[in-house]
Formats: structure tokens, C-alpha cells, sequence
């Protein structure tokens, strides 16, 4: 969440960004937030003003008492302000669930980088890497490929779970977890520690992410459980140091997790939904990283660096986009999406976003580092998929695919198939 400090210090920014977002309903948040704030303040001040008078009449009590003196009065009187300091202590409680509340509302402020516009067709591409490959036949897709190989089989996990779920079977299965060990080997390789993570998470660590309250539609809650399965490995990973106080010496932590992914694609009606692309369950290696603002930007760019590493090694034509105001994370401050090539689709595919989250998710998971000066302060916290699995399979199949309807193997993956 926002730092209240920096709302009140700056609405106007706040409602631009807000405007900038596309979420101009939210600008009557900021200003009941401000208000929020100045009832808290003075009702504060009121509750002190009469623990004030209430510890100087103690003293006074005391000194009748010495003296013999009656001291009902002013015990009387002592025991309405008492009552009167409950019921103000109880209104700052009420006033303060309301102030977080409304900020739990908020989305992250903006990075100036980020490019206003209201969808997804405003992303501002930032470089390319590889030439799309050209075949000298029509291109298939990915799930038509590999259901007449026999290794993907959507209409039996139909019959088992439900739509949007997928059987992998020989060379799929095979490649889907050769994928996966590459990708923990590469981003070993780039100093990351591996952690596996549990696949069920409780509330509050969504909560941590910002993936709820807002976002409660797109998960899948365990019946009778206060638990919900992972929507991405950023969820476990990101809480790992909740309520903790890390040393700046420790910064940067960076941590590689995979995990199978649970979404309900609540938001995904009438868009792409066949084959590997929005399915219910994939599989994705996550790469998180905990950071001071200092090297926040060195860090979040080392990290795309890092995600692109894997297509590059994969030979796989991609691009690199900037995501717009309103398209940009509720919980990111700016996210740079990757999008590797569909020769079936001729188009890029989204395969990779990296955002950096600034002190929005530390500030929620209360995740803090000791600078060098002994202050404490919120670290930063930046995550990205180092990538999807499923779509990944997905390109290598398309953009490795040969006339006779099977498909080449990259020479990266080839040592984890012998």
C-alpha cells in the first residue's frame, strides 16, 4: 500500500496517478483518506489533552488523600474522563480501520517511465531480440501439433477436471520438465538461491502481494480451509520475510521458485482461451528479489536481463514492451512484459512480466530492512516469470515445427532429454 505520508504530503500526485490509471473513481478515496487522517489527528490530540489532565488529577487525588481531604469530585469527574478517553480511544481504532481500508483500496504510485493510455494496444515496445521465423508452409498451432502427435490430450482433462486444463504425455511431459530444470539451472547460475515454496498459501500472504482483497475472483480458495492454492510462486516467495527485519548487508536477496500456478482467469472471458495459453494450472519458474531503493532499477532491469537470458537460449524471436498507466498491476509500479513470437498466431505472445513493486507489498507483508544509519525502512521488493512454462513449450513447438507435423528440440534443452 501507498505511504499515507506521501498522500497526504502530495494529493494532486496521487489523483494523477489515479487519472493516469484510468481510476478516477478512486480520487474520492484520496480526498475521505485525507479527511480520515485529520479526524485521527485530532481526535488523537483530544484523547491526549485528557490523559493529560487525568495523570495531573491523580496527583491531586493522591495529594487529598494524604491530606485526609474528600476526593470524591474529583473522582467523579476522573471516572467520566476515563470513559470519555475509551470511547475517543475506541474512535481512533474505528477511524484507523477505516484509513487502511482505504488504502488497501489505492493502487502502487506510478513510475514517471510508465506511458499513459488505457490499454493494452498503448504498451510501448522497447527492443526486440531474434528475427520471427518463416516457414515455407502454413504454421500450426501449438495444441494441434500436439494433439495429433498424441503427446497433449485437452479433451481427456475435460472429462477428468473441466475446461482449460491439459493432459502432458510422453515428449510434452518430458519437455515441460526438462524446461523447468533448465530454467532453475540458468537462473542458478546468475547467483539466485532456489526455494520450494508451498503450493497453498493463507490469506494474508495474498494479502501481502496485493492479490486480495481485490483480486479474491481470480484464485482458488481449498473448501473448509482458509487456504488458497498459488497464483504464482510471488505469493510464498514475497512472504517468506514477512514481519521481519532483514540487514542492508543482506540486500540484494534473490530467490528462484518454481511452482504449478492456479488462476480462475475470472477477467479472461472472450479473449485467446485454446490450447496452452490461459490455462486453470501451469507451470512457472518465478524469480523474486528483496532490495533497498537504491538499487531498486539496477535491479528490476538485471532481472528482465535475466528472463530474457532463457529465450535467448531457447533461439526464440521475442520483444520487450513497457507497459501503459492503465494496463500496469495494481500492486506495480512499472512492468516490462515479454513477448516471444506465435508464427501460428503472427503475433507475440506474453511469456514474462517483471515489475518492480517499490515499498507497496513491503509495507502490506510489513518486510523492513536496518540501513547502514541503524534506520529501519521498507524494503523493495521486484518479481518476474523467468518464465511460463506452458507458453514457453507452447513456442518452442510453433516456432520449432517441421512440415512432416512434429517439431525440432533447441539445442539448450537437448542435454536434459538424454
Amino acid at each position: 500500500m501507498i505511504d499515507i505520508k506521501k498522500i497526504i504530503a502530495d494529493m494532486p500526485l496521487v489523483e494523477a496517478m489515479l487519472r493516469k490509471r484510468g481510476q478516477v473513481k478512486l480520487i474520492p478515496t484520496v480526498t475521505n483518506l485525507v479527511d480520515l487522517d485529520r479526524q485521527r489527528r485530532e481526535t488523537l490530540q483530544s484523547v491526549e489533552a485528557l490523559k493529560a489532565k487525568r495523570n495531573t488529577a491523580s496527583h491531586e487525588i493522591a495529594t487529598l488523600k494524604k491530606q485526609k481531604a474528600d476526593a470524591t469530585a474529583l473522582l467523579e469527574e476522573m471516572k467520566k474522563v476515563s470513559e470519555d478517553i475509551k470511547r475517543l480511544d475506541e474512535k481512533v481504532a474505528e477511524i484507523q480501520q477505516s484509513i487502511q481500508a482505504a488504502l488497501y483500496e489505492l493502487p502502487n504510485l506510478l513510475h514517471s517511465e510508465v506511458p499513459e493510455g488505457m490499454s493494452s494496444a498503448q504498451n510501448v515496445e522497447v527492443r526486440r531480440w531474434g528475427n520471427p521465423v518463416r516457414f515455407s508452409f502454413p504454421p500450426k498451432s501449438h495444441d494441434d501439433i500436439g494433439e495429433k502427435m498424441g503427446i497433449m490430450d485437452f479433451k481427456k482433462a475435460g472429462e477428468v477436471t473441466g475446461a482449460r486444463f491439459v493432459f502432458l504425455k510422453g515428449m510434452a511431459a518430458r519437455l515441460e520438465r526438462a524446461l523447468i530444470q533448465f530454467m532453475l539451472d540458468s537462473h542458478l547460475e546468475k547467483g539466485y538461491t532456489e526455494i520450494l515454496p508451498p503450493f497453498m498459501v493463507n490469506r494474508q500472504a495474498l494479502f501481502g502481494t496485493g492479490h486480495l482483497p481485490k483480486f479474491e475472483e481470480d484464485v482458488f480458495k481449498v473448501e473448509k480451509f482458509e487456504y488458497f492454492l498459488v497464483p504464482t510462486a510471488e505469493v510464498p516467495v514475497t512472504n517468506y520475510h514477512q514481519n521481519e527485519i532483514l540487514e542492508e548487508k543482506e540486500l540484494p536477496k534473490r530467490y528462484v521458485a518454481f511452482t504449478p500456478c492456479f488462476r480462475s482467469e475470472a477477467g479472461s472471458y472472450g479473449k485467446d482461451t485454446k490450447g496452452l495459453k490461459r490455462q486453470h494450472q501451469f507451470d512457472k519458474v518465478e524469480l523474486v528479489k528483496f532490495t533497498t531503493q537504491e538499487t531498486s532499477e539496477k535491479e528490476l532491469q538485471d532481472l528482465v536481463t535475466d528472463a530474457e537470458s532463457i529465450l535467448q537460449k531457447l533461439n526464440l524471436a521475442y520483444r520487450v514492451v513497457i507497459l501503459c498507466s492503465a494496463d500496469t498491476g495494481f500492486a506495480s509500479a512499472k512492468t516490462y512484459d515479454l513477448e516471444v513470437w506465435s508464427p501460428f498466431s503472427q503475433t507475440y505472445v506474453e511469456i514474462s512480466s517483471c515489475s518492480t513493486y517499490t515499498d507497496f507489498q513491503a509495507r502490506r507483508a510489513n518486510i523492513r530492512y536496518r540501513d547502514g544509519q541503524g534506520r529501519v525502512q521498507f524494503v523493495h521488493t521486484i518479481n518476474g516469470s523467468g518464465l511460463a512454462v506452458g507458453r514457453t513449450l507452447l513456442a518452442i513447438i510453433e516456432n520449432y515445427q517441421k512440415p512432416d507435423g512434429t517439431f525440432d528440440i533447441p539445442d539448450a534443452l537437448q542435454p536434459y532429454l538424454m
